[in-house]
């Protein structure tokens, strides 16, 4: 199957309803109908309100695979366009059973890798409405995933995605969110992950805590939605 990416989306913070309270989020993203530059922080004219856990070199790039639309048209019971998870790019042809940690990937001009799943956040239930939204994404593993940019370059939608080099074909997107998420007791397994060179830095702090055996609030990964309960 062709590998493309079919939107190109960005979009900088606003501030949205939630709960009796104004979020400033980045969430809303919009496609881009132009070619558009992929810097090391990402695409231009693309932003984001929480720059702890959102952005930076290793998530500069937000990805979410179409193939996953449906399924959540039907749970959220409306029509999504593209953008409708955050997503910078809408990609068809791939998803997290397919894609590793590492792989890298010619997009238009640009060289961007593969650094780790994405972890949902309340910034979802913002949009929807729905403080269920971000763990119900975890535990269908329909999460999507993030590149860093490696050479920065010009891309634009359609545009084809180019497998260069796979590294680490072992530790698929699905598998790393098996050991964040699920068999957290797999200390085996969060070795071997946290030995992925091309894993992110926030990944290799929260494994590296896990096997040291420093507790993790699992709420935490969710990115502050226990502050808003």
């Amino acid at each position: 199957m062709k590998t493309e990416v079919i939107s190109l989306n960005t979009g900088l913070p606003e501030s949205l309803p939630y709960r009796g309270r104004e979020v400033s989020t980045g969430i809303r993203k919009h496609p881009v109908r132009e070619p558009a530059a992929l810097l090391r922080e990402g695409l231009a004219g693309d932003g984001q309100a929480d720059l702890v856990h959102h952005g930076g070199p290793d998530k500069a790039v937000c990805v979410y695979p179409w193939e996953h639309y449906a399924f959540w048209a039907k749970e959220l019971e409306q029509q999504l366009g593209f953008g409708a998870f955050g997503e910078n790019l809408t990609l068809h042809g791939l998803q997290e059973a397919s894609v590793c940690i590492g792989d890298m990937f010619r997009l238009g001009t640009a060289l961007v890798q593969v650094s780790q799943p994405r972890q949902p956040c309340f910034k979802l239930s913002v949009r929807y409405g729905r403080p269920d939204l971000p763990l119900l994404m975890q535990e269908t593993g329909f999460t999507g995933w993030y590149f860093r940019v490696l050479e920065e370059g010009r891309v634009h939608a359609p545009c084809p995605l180019e497998l260069t080099e796979r590294p680490s074909p072992g530790w698929t997107v699905s598998e790393a969110n098996r050991i964040m998420h699920r068999d957290t007791d797999d200390m085996t397994g969060t070795a071997e992950l946290l030995a992925v060179p091309a894993l992110s830095a926030s990944w290799r702090a929260t494994l590296q805590r896990r096997l040291e055996g420093i507790p993790t609030d699992p709420a935490a990964r969710l990115h502050g939605s226990q502050g808003l309960r």
